[in-house]
């Protein structure tokens, strides 16, 4: 029998379609590496093991013989992605008795594509932290190093991906919550346009149309294969994005040969976001000069540069908009649960951001969408001279567990706050939070804001071991030139073989 871990998602695929094994196979093998390693880990919180059994028996609901994934073993974040009769909890107590009524469109459309959904995992609480530690369920670990995080929101995604357990989970990404983890996990995490997959039918968008779902994977063929089986608008959809001119696959596959065309790359190592005098780690910059200069020997021309833009009043209205984000998503699993929401149902910084929501005007609200939607505008031209902007994808390595948990003082205010909501000082709560919430990972929010694909690959690793990814980031809509460039990197520095000890 073939090592299974040993294959991406797509050879697993390949081994199904040739009969050198079953769906079942896959699955209980899959399994069976649940099973031995996450009490290590804690990545994944729910376990659907004989429904996967079944489905890999009679196949997933939808599937044909002939689908691209038929068979293949995978994982959804416990966040959105209904899944029916299934959990959804967001990691928040309020929602643990629920059960999805039906799937989401993009949980579908995964098991159309042949996906074997085997069950959920670990996110902190309504996906709003860069660590994957939530009260509900407690921390996800890094497989490189157990005391270390493996970012988030989608850490318990990406740590299962990491140790093998599966070749590709799902992700969902606000802020950086595929990208962070792909970083501090070693894999390839691909923050589609706005737009690109569906997001329906529980919301119409998230955070703004911030929020973009898609998968965290170990090779750049499969988050190209997942995103061509995916994409497209859904029923009500409220906006789309105009149609690739052909599968993500196929430029993956021209990358892989080097023929796709010499691009003009900017790269900065300054963080985007971030308090004043901010620098990167020195890791995370060697991280960046390595792949600047991989990609210059590749014939690229590469240049450093970046985009110029107002940082403070973008970061705020960010804020904002997470803040009358978090105040909805508050009122919709209260409705999901039939049950008047209060600070005991929600951890202290998620009940803080829901109070500032709601003290929020509309006119402040606007202002904010207006700021972020003039500050796209104000950089669009960057990307008019060059076609595609590299960065480190987190200013420093992966954190210790623990590292942004409220503390003391913290605590203490937060609970001040939770029991005085009075709207200065909850508007001063946030300002505070815009100027140094975003040290560590700087970098990837501006992308969510201005709706444009952003990948994370594993080209470096640092002196003790940890993965330390470069974001690279292109056009409004031009995932296609990311993969091609991925894939062109891959072959350069082969990564899909480097795995921690523990798998």
């Amino acid at each position: 029998m073939p090592d299974f871990d040993d294959y991406d998602a797509l050879g697993q695929a390949e081994l199904v379609r040739t009969r050198q094994a079953s769906p079942l196979e896959l699955v209980d093998d899959a399994i069976a590496r649940i099973e031995r390693l996450d009490s290590k880990l804690n990545a994944v919180v729910w376990r659907s093991f004989e429904r996967a059994r079944e489905h890999a028996r009679s196949g997933p609901p939808g599937a044909t013989a002939d689908a691209p994934f038929f068979g293949v073993p995978f994982l959804l974040k416990d966040l959105a992605a209904h899944d029916e009769g299934q959990p959804s909890t967001f990691s928040t107590k309020l929602l643990a008795p629920y059960r999805a009524e039906r799937d989401a469109e993009l949980v579908a459309r995964y098991k159309r594509a042949g996906l074997v959904i085997l069950g959920r995992t670990n996110t902190p609480e309504f996906g709003i932290y860069g660590v994957t530690e939530p009260a509900m369920r407690g921390p996800t670990k890094n497989p490189y190093d157990l005391g270390r995080t493996p970012g988030g929101s989608s850490g318990g995604s990406a740590a299962a991906v990491a140790a093998r357990y599966v070749a590709a989970a799902h992700g969902g990404d606000g802020g950086g919550s595929i990208r962070i983890p792909a970083s501090h996990s070693g894999l390839v995490g691909m923050k589609p346009t706005r737009a690109r997959n569906p997001s329906g039918p529980h919301v119409g968008e998230r955070w703004a149309g911030f929020v973009a779902e898609h998968a965290l994977t170990r090779t750049t063929r499969d988050s190209a294969a997942i995103l061509d089986a995916t994409h497209g608008p859904d029923l009500g959809a409220p906006y789309q994005v105009r149609a690739p001119s052909r599968p993500f696959l196929d430029e993956v596959e021209e990358g892989a040969h080097g023929k796709g065309p010499r691009l003009r790359i900017a790269f900065s190592a300054e963080p985007l976001f971030g308090s004043a005098g901010l620098v990167a780690h020195p890791e995370c910059k060697a991280a960046l000069e390595a792949a600047a200069a991989l990609a210059a020997s590749l014939g690229h021309e590469v240049v450093e540069d970046r985009p110029r833009f107002d940082k403070e009043p973008l970061v705020a209205a960010y804020f904002t908009v997470i803040a009358a984000g978090t105040h909805a998503g508050v009122a919709q699993a209260a409705a999901f649960a039939q049950k008047r929401p209060s600070a005991r149902d929600f951890e202290g910084p998620t009940w803080l951001l829901k109070l500032i929501g709601d003290k929020l005007s509309a006119g402040e609200y606007a202002a904010a969408m207006h700021t972020i939607q003039l500050v796209h505008r104000q950089i669009a031209p960057f990307f008019e001279t060059y076609d595609v902007f590299l960065t480190p994808t987190a200013a420093r390595p992966p954190a210790e567990l623990g590292a942004f948990t409220p503390k003391g003082a913290q605590k203490a205010l937060i609970a001040a706050l939770s029991a005085a909501p009075a709207r200065a000082l909850l508007m001063r709560a946030k300002d505070v939070l815009a100027k140094n919430a975003l040290d560590a990972t700087p970098n990837t929010q501006l992308f969510n804001l201005t709706g444009q694909p952003a990948i994370s690959l594993p080209l470096h690793w640092s002196a003790d071991g940890l993965p330390i990814g470069t974001q690279w980031v292109a056009r409004f809509g031009d995932e296609a030139t990311l993969f091609r460039l991925a894939a062109e990197l891959e072959v350069a520095r082969p990564w899909h073989d480097r795995r921690p000890a523990l798998s």
